[in-house]
C-alpha cells in the first residue's frame, strides 16, 4: 500500500491548514445558498481529518444526505480536534469531527465546548483502527519497547499519546521516558523511513502504508487501554447550541442518518476514501473501518477524562454532564 510523497505532502499542508482559523471576523455561524431544484440550503463549514474514518462523512455528502436536511456540507482539513476548537470558537467553523480529548481539556477550562454526538468508535478486539507501529528493523516489537523512544502522535497532548503511555505502564515500560513528537498522519509514512521517530500512531491508510512496506504493528493502544473507545466525536460550542438549536437539530438528524447509512454502505465509504485521500481502491477495500454511531453511549469518553487525571494531562474530571450533551 503506497501513496507518492508528493500526494502525502499535500495532505499534510491541508491538514495543517486549519490550524490558523482564529479570526475573530470570521464568517456567521451559516449562510444560505441555492440548490439545483431551487431550494435553499443553509452553507456549514465541518472540520474533519483527512484520514479514513472521514470517508463514512464523504460518501454521505454524496450520497445527498445533508442536502435532503437543507444543508451544504464545506469540509474544512484539519490535524486534530484540538487544533479545530479555536476555529471553532472564533466562528470560522461549525462543527468539527475530532477526538474527544480536545473537549475534555476544553470543558476544563470552561471554554463551552460541547460534543453532540458520537461519530466513531474504535473496535474492542481483533485488527482495531489505529495502532503504533515501527519499522521492521527497528527492534520495536511490543509497547514497553517504546519507553526511551521517540513516537509520532497527530496532536501531542491527546487520546493519542496518553493510551501509548497507559499501555507502555501496563506492559512493564516506563512511559515518562517516551519523547513524543506532532507528526501530522499524512507525513508518518515518510518520517518514518527518514529516521526523524523511532515509531508513531496512525490510522489507515497510513498506518497500511508503513505495514505494507515491512513494519510492525507495536500496539493498537485504544484498544489496550479503553477498548471500543470513541475514535471521533462530533463537537460544536453552546454558543452555537444556545443561538441557532435548528441548526444544531438539523446538522444532528443529517449526521445521524448519515452514519448509519455508512454503517450499511462500507463499499460507499471506501470508494470515498480511495477517491478523496487518492489512493487505490484495493488499498481502500483493505482498511480496517472503525463503528460509525451518533450514540454516545458507551464511548468510553468517561474513562478517557479518569485516565487524564491518573497522568496528570488535567487536573480534575470535566463536568460530562456539561460536555456530553447527545442531540
Amino acid at each position: 500500500m503506497k501513496k507518492s510523497l508528493a500526494t502525502l505532502g499535500v495532505l499534510a499542508a491541508a491538514a495543517l491548514a486549519l490550524s490558523g482559523c482564529t479570526d475573530s471576523g470570521a464568517t456567521p455561524s451559516s449562510t444560505s445558498t441555492d440548490d439545483a431544484a431551487g431550494g435553499e440550503l443553509t452553507k456549514v463549514r465541518v472540520a474533519a481529518l483527512p484520514i479514513a474514518e472521514t470517508g463514512a462523512l464523504w460518501a454521505a455528502i454524496d450520497e445527498g444526505i445533508f442536502e435532503d436536511h437543507g444543508l451544504e456540507i464545506e469540509v474544512v482539513p484539519a490535524q486534530g480536534g484540538a487544533n479545530a476548537i479555536p476555529a471553532l470558537l472564533s466562528g470560522d467553523i461549525q462543527f468539527a469531527i475530532g477526538q474527544p480529548f480536545g473537549p475534555i481539556r476544553a470543558d476544563v477550562q470552561d471554554l463551552g465546548v460541547v460534543i453532540v454526538g458520537n461519530y466513531a468508535n474504535s473496535l474492542a478486539e481483533g485488527d482495531d483502527v489505529n495502532a503504533v507501529v515501527a519499522l521492521g528493523d527497528s527492534g520495536i516489537t511490543r509497547p514497553a519497547d517504546l519507553a526511551g523512544k521517540k513516537v509520532s502522535v497527530n496532536t501531542i497532548g491527546a487520546a493519542g499519546d496518553l493510551t501509548i503511555r497507559k499501555a507502555v505502564q501496563d506492559d512493564g515500560g516506563d512511559p515518562s521516558t517516551i519523547e513524543f513528537v506532532e507528526v501530522a498522519f499524512p507525513d508518518v509514512p515518510a518520517q518514518l523511513a527518514a529516521g526523524t521517530m523511532d515509531a508513531a500512531w496512525a490510522p489507515d491508510p497510513f498506518r497500511g502504508m508503513v505495514l505494507g512496506d515491512g513494519g510492525v504493528s507495536v500496539v493498537a493502544p485504544y484498544q489496550a487501554t479503553i477498548p471500543g473507545l470513541s475514535v471521533l466525536t462530533n463537537i460544536t460550542t453552546q454558543a452555537l447550541l444556545d443561538e441557532d438549536p435548528d441548526l444544531v437539530a438539523d446538522y444532528s438528524a443529517a449526521m445521524s442518518e448519515a452514519l448509519e447509512w455508512a454503517s450499511d454502505n462500507e463499499d460507499a465509504v471506501r470508494a470515498a476514501i480511495a477517491t478523496n485521500l487518492d489512493i487505490p481502491e484495493e488499498a481502500a477495500a483493505g482498511i480496517t473501518l472503525p463503528t460509525f454511531t451518533w450514540d454516545l453511549a458507551d464511548a468510553g469518553i468517561e474513562d478517557l477524562g479518569s485516565l487524564a487525571v491518573e497522568f496528570g494531562y488535567i487536573d480534575a474530571e470535566p463536568d460530562f454532564d456539561r460536555l456530553l450533551q447527545q442531540q
